[in-house]
């Protein structure tokens, strides 16, 4: 439950490789905040950079006092939706779900699910993530998923360099001045 800053950074690039700069953007992340490590990373490294982090899902799935991260929570999604240049979806982890903290899974999907309808509310040019596996239907529909503004597939790829150039940055061997003699 606390951070996975390896997402964190390939999401910032993928979303540097879309748009240009994360200066000023709107990003969305939306579903179970609380027990995602995903968003704690992102909502610290996105505003870092200057974008404005909004969060939406079931009032069950924020953590408490979340907002004095700089983040903003809205309880409807379409809210947190509209005008946003990126709108990120988290799985909702179904082994925590035992606990009851949402109703059902047709009661997400009809309150908090991400599909065609409220992407009409985003930027055009908008940008769609998840750091996977996504449960199609529940976070977001297929057609979300597959369509052109998604960058889906492109995290998965961007994944394996960011995390390849942080271990050889992290494992290479450092000069120091007795190795000049």
């Amino acid at each position: 439950m606390n951070e996975h800053p390896t997402q964190g950074l390939l999401d910032i690039y993928t979303i540097r490789e879309r748009l240009g700069s994360v200066a000023g953007k709107k990003v969305a992340i939306i579903g179970d905040i609380m027990h995602s490590r995903v968003a704690r990373s992102n909502i610290w490294g996105l505003q870092k950079l200057g974008a404005q982090v909004v969060l939406a899902g079931p009032e069950t799935l924020i953590p408490m006092e979340i907002e004095k991260t700089g983040a903003k929570v809205y309880n409807q999604i379409e809210d947190a939706i509209e005008g946003a240049d990126v709108v990120m979806g988290l799985r909702i982890q179904n082994e925590r779900q035992k606990d009851g903290l949402i109703p059902s899974i047709r009661e997400y999907v009809e309150l908090f699910g991400i599909d065609e309808k409220r992407m009409e509310l985003a930027s055009p040019n908008v940008v769609i993530m998840h750091p996977g596996p996504i449960n199609r239907g529940v976070e977001m529909s297929s057609k979300v998923a597959d369509s052109p503004s998604s960058a889906i597939n492109e995290q998965v790829t961007n994944g394996v360099a960011v995390r390849m150039a942080l271990l050889y940055l992290l494992t290479r061997r450092r000069s120091t001045s007795h190795d000049m003699y």
